[in-house]
């Protein structure tokens, strides 16, 4: 992505992960050297099932009719009123139902769908593109909203450079509006990729927002939007409420009355109250969810997992030696059982990634020569021996591997504590490491101090997500581009590893300028090929798209059978496309 963390989303991805196995795994003994055996999964379901038993659940709450109780993408023992949806640190409601898009990219449809603009135009150079803004939408104070807002959005992006999230004016030159339904964004350069992070970028009012001395710490406590929900009717610490928006450009929508979120500070409570049918729509991870939220009540319970959210990959460290080695990475990466993995991390929710990274979102990209060519990533320990011997890393009488200045090899896997699958994922790869003679130490943090670290390079080894879009572009460009790598200690929004490789860049320069279909994907192939010969970060399995939902007060959820979205609450702006759809039974 263009200058920033994730997809488009403005929360720092995953940051609704809970903590299921929080009262099994006390922090302490996550940064340990995990002496102690793995956890047993179906004791966690048992667990939960217990708690079921002996009444640890939440406490009822009454229905409210045509109210939707969602979970925030956060989990939190506290709220603080901020709406602001320019930064990604407002609430969930600012990016998923307050405010609003030019454009949506449908990942589960693979195709833009219109919104507040109603289509977009390339010109023939690819150096400006223009969007026709929908007419008749007025903002929910009643004011109209125009091309003028649009203008004026990007406008302040410019002028305080940390809204500029996506780093769109690292391409664009010039905004302007010849007619109140028409913008045009004018470029420095062909980026053809450029249309979704423009698409995707929320608007805001020219009438409210100029009125702000500092957009950037603005909380924006009761925002002014054109989406189907804008009103704050409550606001708590433990929970706020959003009503709809009576100006809604929709024609009858949404169909719901309101958006309640209560807060919740883990996984656990997540889980008991989706169990006990107090929350309507969930994005969380749920162990052995067939049995622990499905069996529960089958005419009502649902849940789909589609693998389209990219990827999860272990992160090893350029700027320290002996990572800058292909082969000491590839040796790492074939001493993970990434079959364990999946099995004990996601109940099976997942797969073992091949080496080019994809999901299943770009499944039609995928090259098989690059798939074949990726053999470091299946599971032997053998040949993981072999190539650390060959770089002189060998094993002590102690059976403990040494680098050639006689140093321990040992390396640490940071993770966020409470994440509970990542958890789980760095525990199996800890243990792998120590068996093939590295020993490895697995490093919890707190979100924020996790992800600093993450973004200075201060780590050997950590999990991450890849960046997402329409096209692999976004992802590739984070993990090779050399325009995206930063000196040790600078804050890098993507590329967290510290790789570049000036092939990478002619080919994602190419990308940039063509929409011919076959060159991309041709080219989409090379980058594929380079980035299995050289291993820059280890695929671990495609992320999982978690959304669960009840169907005893509501209906119109995406699922399988209907794909018209993705299921998960945890991506915006494609909630947008869900809450416009559902209605109270």
């Amino acid at each position: 992505m263009v200058g920033r963390i994730n997809a488009i989303d403005r929360r720092p991805r995953r940051a609704w992960r809970g903590t299921a196995l929080a009262l099994q795994v006390p922090r302490s003994s996550m940064q340990s050297s995990l002496k102690a055996p793995l956890l047993d999964l179906a004791n966690l379901a048992g667990l939960m099932a217990l708690c079921l038993a002996i009444g640890c659940e939440p406490e009822a709450r009454p229905p409210d009719p045509g109210v939707l109780v969602i979970t925030e993408s956060e989990q939190t023992a506290s709220y603080v009123r901020n709406f602001n949806p320019l930064l990604g640190s407002g609430r969930w409601a600012a990016n998923h139902a307050i405010y609003e898009p030019l454009l949506i990219y449908n990942v589960a449809q693979s195709r833009y769908e219109p919104w507040l603009a109603t289509g977009y135009r390339w010109s023939d150079d690819r150096l400006a593109l223009s969007f026709e803004v929908r007419s008749g939408v007025l903002w929910s104070d009643g004011k109209p909203f125009s091309a003028g807002d649009v203008v004026f959005t990007f406008e302040l992006l410019h002028r305080f450079t940390a809204l500029d999230i996506n780093g769109v004016w690292k391409f664009l030159e010039r905004v302007e509006a010849p007619t109140p339904d028409r913008v045009v964004l004018r470029f420095k350069r062909p980026f053809v990729p450029g249309l979704y992070y423009l698409a995707s970028q929320p608007i805001v009012s020219e009438h409210r927002w100029r009125q702000v001395e500092d957009p950037v710490t603005f909380a924006d406590p009761d925002p002014v939007g054109t989406g189907p929900f804008t009103e704050i009717e409550i606001f708590q610490s433990q929970v706020y409420q959003v009503g709809k928006n009576p100006h809604y450009w929709q024609a009858g929508k949404p169909k719901l009355e309101a958006l309640r979120f209560p807060a919740f500070p883990a996984n656990d409570q997540t889980n008991l109250a989706l169990i006990h049918g107090d929350l309507d729509w969930a994005g969380t991870f749920v162990p052995a969810i067939d049995r622990t939220f499905v069996d529960r009540d089958p005419q009502h319970h649902r849940y789909w997992f589609p693998l389209m959210q990219g990827s999860v990959l272990l992160y090893p460290n350029h700027a320290r030696a002996p990572l800058d080695d292909v082969n000491v990475r590839k040796a790492i990466s074939m001493a993970i059982d990434r079959k364990k993995l999946v099995q004990v991390a996601l109940f099976d929710y997942s797969r073992p990634a091949d080496a080019t990274g994809l999901s299943d979102a770009y499944a039609s990209y995928r090259d098989p020569r690059a798939v074949a060519a990726g053999d470091w990533v299946e599971y032997s320990p053998k040949r993981a021996a072999t190539l650390l011997d060959s770089a002189g890393i060998r094993k002590g009488e102690d059976g403990v591997r040494r680098l050639t200045s006689g140093r321990v090899f040992e390396l640490e896997v940071n993770v966020v504590a409470g994440w509970s699958d990542w958890v789980r994922a760095a525990q199996v790869i800890c243990r792998n490491l120590e068996q093939v003679g590295v020993k490895a130490t697995l490093r919890s943090y707190d979100f924020g101090a996790w992800f600093q670290k993450l973004q200075r390079g201060d780590f050997w080894l950590s999990l991450g997500w890849t960046e997402e879009g329409p096209t692999p572009y976004s992802l590739y460009r984070g993990l090779m581009a050399t325009e995206t790598k930063q000196p040790l200690g600078e804050e890098a929004a993507t590329n967290w590893h510290r790789f570049a490789s000036p092939r990478a860049d002619a080919w994602l320069r190419e990308l940039e300028r063509t929409t011919d279909p076959r060159r991309e994907h041709q080219l989409y192939a090379s980058l594929q090929r380079l980035f299995v010969a050289q291993a820059p970060a280890l695929p671990l399995f495609p992320d999982v798209s978690w959304g669960e939902y009840s169907l005893k007060r509501f209906k119109g959820f995406p699922s399988e059978a209907d794909p018209y979205a993705l299921l998960t609450p945890n991506k915006a702006p494609d909630s947008l496309l869900v809450l416009t759809r559902l209605e109270a039974r």
